[in-house]
């Protein structure tokens, strides 16, 4: 509904930005578990996950370059912003002064993964993650819970509790610190993605803003947008709505 609104005003207000861009996929984020929680939860997860033993695709080196290129895109427009003399939101400083740091660890994550390394490991074989490695769930599901903040402790609980129930191979074992990399870049490009959308969708709103002041000094310009605008039945106006993220 919001993104209908964006675009209805956009026709009305004759402004033209291109191809509608969306809000992409919520960072990774889910309820908070304590210890205790996280190691029922590994318990629970590994009783839920129906494994396919076959060489499955590679999908981790794609789906990181795909990650790279977002957040590369993020930087970019933010840093356009600082250098039109716009300020940047907060996560959007943020990216600008870490950005040579989320580059390193992109290219740890790309030399620890051996190409074809992913495919012997066992995938989930049903649900949303379906062909995802079963090692690489386990740790978004430990970032998803931990709200990104990994550590020994949680770690430890959440994989040994698993291991109670079902034993990871030894492979998927040494695999854990780069899946937990994996994951961590894959929220960065989600916040980062939103980043740009945000970053898009305010410029789009001082358009607005100045074509409607404009209309409200009263200029001939100005007066026929302000009839063109105040001519609509009110039954055709957005009603407002808001966003699905805060």
């Amino acid at each position: 509904m919001f993104l209908e609104t964006v675009d209805t005003l956009r026709g009305w207000l004759g402004i033209h930005a291109g191809p509608r861009f969306e809000e992409g996929e919520p960072p990774l984020r889910a309820e908070l578990l304590s210890t205790v929680e996280l190691e029922k939860h590994g318990r629970a997860l590994a009783g839920e996950h129906e494994l396919e033993m076959r060489r499955g695709r590679e999908r981790l080196l794609r789906r990181l370059a795909e990650n790279e290129r977002v957040i590369r895109d993020a930087y970019a427009v933010v840093d356009a912003t600082v250098g039109a003399g716009k300020a940047a939101t907060p996560a959007g400083q943020w990216l600008l002064e870490n950005y040579y740091l989320i580059e390193e660890q992109i290219e740890l994550a790309r030399s620890h993964l051996p190409r074809g390394y992913s495919v012997d490991l066992p995938t989930v074989r049903r649900g949303a993650i379906r062909g995802v490695p079963r090692v690489y769930d386990l740790a978004s599901e430990l970032v998803s819970h931990s709200d990104g903040v990994v550590d020994a402790g949680n770690l430890t609980a959440l994989v040994r509790a698993y291991q109670s129930q079902t034993p990871l191979r030894l492979g998927e074992l040494w695999a854990i610190p780069i899946m937990l990399r994996l994951t961590l870049i894959e929220n960065l490009r989600r916040v980062a993605y939103r980043i740009t959308w945000r970053s898009r969708h305010r410029d789009l709103a001082v358009k607005w803003a100045g074509r409607l002041t404009e209309a409200a000094r009263g200029t001939a310009a100005g007066d026929e947008e302000t009839g063109r605008l105040c001519s609509r039945p009110s039954r055709h106006w957005p009603r407002p709505s808001s966003p699905s993220w805060p």
